[in-house]
């Protein structure tokens, strides 16, 4: 069973037992985007973790070992996505990127912003023109070193 296959399992099984990310989150015993992502086929889950999830969406045994492997990382089918709303993503990073490199750069020195250790909230923010997306995201800044 490849892992695109229990992506596919969970997403169904998801939809038939009516479960919400943060119910999922929840069984997983992490934060709800950690837990999207891990569900959705990016994260390594523990042992007790893929057997929580596994019993609640009634996966089969080897689609609990395929959620313990480590993953492939990267899910976009295409370089530049076609999903609306991840293609605003790919233009939020086409337009801001350079500033937030640029701005990273100046405060904290030559480095990167890591995804590893990293971690994010999504939130709604009530808004009497149109509620909102928030999302925070915050990563260790690791510096280049030099050798």
């Amino acid at each position: 069973m490849t892992r695109n296959e229990v992506t596919a399992l969970i997403l169904e099984s998801k939809l038939k037992n009516k479960f919400t990310w943060a119910q999922l989150a929840e069984i997983v015993g992490q934060s709800k985007e950690w837990s999207t992502a891990a569900l959705l086929g990016q994260m390594t889950l523990t042992e007790t973790q893929a057997n929580a999830v596994g019993a609640a969406l009634e996966l089969p045994e080897a689609a609990i070992a395929q959620l313990q492997v480590v993953p492939y990382k990267g899910s976009l089918p295409t370089a530049v996505p076609t999903d609306p709303l991840i293609y605003r993503f790919y233009e939020l990073i086409s337009v801001y990127g350079t500033t937030f490199k640029e701005l990273i750069h100046e405060e904290f020195g030559d480095g990167i912003m890591s995804a590893i250790d990293f971690k994010m909230d999504l939130q709604r923010e009530p808004d009497p023109k149109g509620d909102r997306v928030s999302i925070t995201m915050s990563g260790k800044f690791l510096p280049y070193k030099t050798y």
